[in-house]
């Protein structure tokens, strides 16, 4: 099943894709909540949706909404240097550990929405990366089936990067946290439909139709089991948090001579079985 929330004629909706129809949740059964498609079985919920799919039902036509995050999250964590081949081009040592930093809610945005390029900096980077969605809490040390069990579905993630931000100093959150810098979705796609884990999956990212990262999720140095392991030991993890899992080879600081984002670039990330994410870069206000 996949699903994504948007909104239309003002109003915040969480709708299901229905052979490649999309349908508020509302229309179809509305007794049912957002928390329904994070929380319940999603074999279960999908056959109960479609059979309450009607002809009077009508779909929701994709050109009359604008895309939002996948939930709104209270945590949003983002694993580091978690492919071997882009902590190699960046010239640093593999982790021995998971290595997370942190974003703000409101640095997320939709796919379709506008990449503002901030006029104080001059390296905006890509990073495209597989996007975990928590649909229950878990906290503590966990075993690896409780930390997959935990996963509501998973989507796409741009972990857009100012550079000449990022690399002033040893913490990298100021240039991860400029507004809009987090493109995410459009939709989630839930975990039976996709290998364990999420595992196997090819991950690429054009600008202007040049692919620049070709990548496997097989290739993660920790996997998703191992990363809500590592952060739920620490923190709690809830219905809705998202957990960024690190990019493959081919950015753009690394590329010799550095290819950075520029206005009027458009930036695709596509990830086998979760379909595309794409903004274009426009000048910030």
């Amino acid at each position: 099943m996949q699903w994504s929330r948007y909104v239309r004629r003002g109003v915040v909706e969480w709708g299901v894709w229905l052979e490649e129809e999309l349908f508020s949740l509302q229309s179809l059964d509305e007794t049912l909540q957002p928390q329904h498609l994070l929380q319940e079985d999603p074999k279960i919920l999908s056959r109960h949706l479609r059979r309450r799919r009607t002809a009077h039902i009508r779909s929701v036509d994709p050109e009359s909404i604008r895309y939002l995050p996948p939930t709104s999250p209270q945590k949003i964590l983002c694993a580091g240097l978690n492919y071997r081949d882009h902590a190699l081009e960046s010239g640093a040592e593999l982790p021995g550990a998971p290595n997370f930093f942190i974003r703000f809610p409101d640095t997320l945005c939709g796919s379709g929405e506008a990449l503002p390029y901030p006029a104080q900096s001059e390296a905006m980077d890509y990073e495209g990366e597989l996007l975990v969605i928590l649909g229950r809490t878990v906290h503590g040390r966990v075993h690896r089936r409780e930390a997959l069990a935990a996963v509501a579905g998973y989507s796409i993630f741009n972990d857009v990067s100012l550079r000449d931000y990022q690399f002033r100093t040893s913490q990298w959150t100021l240039g991860k946290n400029f507004p809009n810098s987090g493109p995410c979705g459009p939709r989630v796609t839930t975990p039976e439909e996709l290998p364990e884990g999420a595992r196997g999956l090819y991950l690429r990212t054009e600008v202007d139709g040049d692919v620049l990262q070709d990548g496997n999720t097989a290739d993660l140095l920790f996997d998703v089991a191992t990363l809500i392991q590592a952060l739920a030991e620490v923190t709690p993890l809830h219905p809705g948090d998202l957990v960024a899992t690190g990019t493959p080879a081919g950015v753009g600081f690394a590329r010799k001579p550095p290819r950075f984002l520029q206005p009027g670039n458009l930036v695709r990330v596509e990830i086998e079985g979760l379909g595309f994410l794409e903004n274009r870069v426009v000048p910030a206000p």
